[in-house]
């Protein structure tokens, strides 16, 4: 795989996404979308890896504003018409992904960002959907996304005035899981993704699908579909396994089966 925009590596059953590109034109956005779709292509066909952690190692890889969100690529493959999509790669992984975000998470970047599962940011980094300061909408997830995540009252302030919050407000209102240094928030980020990676895939896959798909439904729907899930779970080698290495006292290799 021939990337130019970002890295990605595979280890101990986690897949490492490194941003290591700050996207300052439109026509690289482009090519970090169809990197980044080939990627989580791999991380989905590939059932050893437990979770993903996405993270910009260029400080700002995820502040897209300006120019890069006035002329965002529209141009999809194939030719076809319509904008190009730089979440819904990562939104369609079944792995839990957590983001580190050292920097500014901006446009489509905190829209990029809304479809990790966790995000962790530094005590400088800062959010914002300005897209109604340049006549255009939020539209790749993050008014829908951003709403079910700090509630409408909050993702209207934020998406209207188009103003850019700080990591400690983005902490409160539950944007951010976690806040730490600069020089902490990547033994952070390895600290929580490795203690997912050494769970049962299988479990992690269908929590985070009842979790996602329950928030559309009314609550005795989410609770059948939670039962549903559960009896899967029951049938999966992961849960003889995991009964087994309680029995022998040893830890569990669960292999997403």
């Amino acid at each position: 795989m021939n990337l130019t925009t970002l890295t990605y590596e595979k280890k101990d059953r986690i897949a490492f996404i490194s941003l290591a590109k700050r996207i300052e034109e439109a026509g690289l956005a482009l090519t970090f979308a169809t990197e980044l779709s080939e990627v989580c292509s791999d991380i989905q066909a590939d059932k050893d890896i437990g979770a993903t952690l996405l993270f910009c190692e260029e400080k700002d890889a995820l502040s897209m504003d300006g120019h890069v969100l006035r002329e965002w690529p529209w141009q999809l493959e194939g030719g076809e018409e319509g904008p190009v999509s730089l979440a819904e790669p990562v939104a369609r992984l079944e792995q839990p992904v957590v983001a580190g975000i050292p920097g500014d998470a901006v446009g489509p970047g905190l829209e990029l960002a809304l479809t990790c599962d966790l995000r962790i940011g530094s005590r400088g980094s800062g959010f914002g959907l300005p897209h109604v300061r340049y006549g255009l909408m939020p539209w790749d997830g993050g008014i829908q996304r951003l709403s079910r995540l700090i509630g409408k009252g909050k993702a209207m302030e934020m998406i209207l005035t188009a103003q850019r919050i700080e990591a400690q407000e983005a902490y409160r209102i539950g944007l951010l899981n976690r806040v730490a240094s600069e020089n902490e928030l990547k033994d952070l980020a390895l600290n929580m993704v490795t203690e997912m990676a050494s769970k049962a895939p299988l479990s992690m896959a269908y929590a985070k699908e009842a979790v996602n798909k329950g928030m559309d439904l009314t609550l005795e729907q989410g609770l059948r579909l939670e039962a549903d899930l559960y009896f899967l779970i029951q049938t999966s080698q992961d849960r003889t396994e995991g009964i087994k290495a309680f029995q022998e006292k040893r830890a569990p290799h669960f292999r997403g089966r």
